[in-house]
């Protein structure tokens, strides 16, 4: 399990786009695949869309990760002042596939 260290922020009204990295929880040579699943943990006040496992290389919170490496997605919704937290479930293209779990907080301003 990882947990993104930085907290994202929303206003209420706004779609984000997001990704979070896997880099550090794959082996070497090892890629995501398929379709992730992105839901909010507690409620249903997020709209949560176009989850994808990266197609392109991507910077996120400032290192360079390959394609393949993370999860994007779209966020929108939730009501201002509240914390949510988002689980990002993916599997990985290894011959023994891995199931790798990630969290993302964000905060609704």
């Amino acid at each position: 399990m990882t947990t993104a260290v930085e907290i994202g922020t929303l206003i209420v009204g706004e779609t984000r786009n997001a990704a979070v990295s896997f880099a550090d929880l794959l082996d070497s040579g090892e890629s995501l695949s398929g379709t992730p699943v992105v839901a909010e943990v507690s409620t249903s006040d997020l709209t949560i869309s176009n989850a994808a496992v990266s197609s392109t290389s991507l910077t996120i919170q400032g290192e360079s990760v390959a394609a393949g490496l993370a999860v994007t997605f779209r966020v929108t919704g939730g009501t201002a002042g509240q914390t949510y937290t988002i689980k990002i479930t993916a599997n990985t293209d290894a011959s023994l596939s891995q199931t790798v779990i990630g969290y993302v907080t964000l905060q609704v301003m």
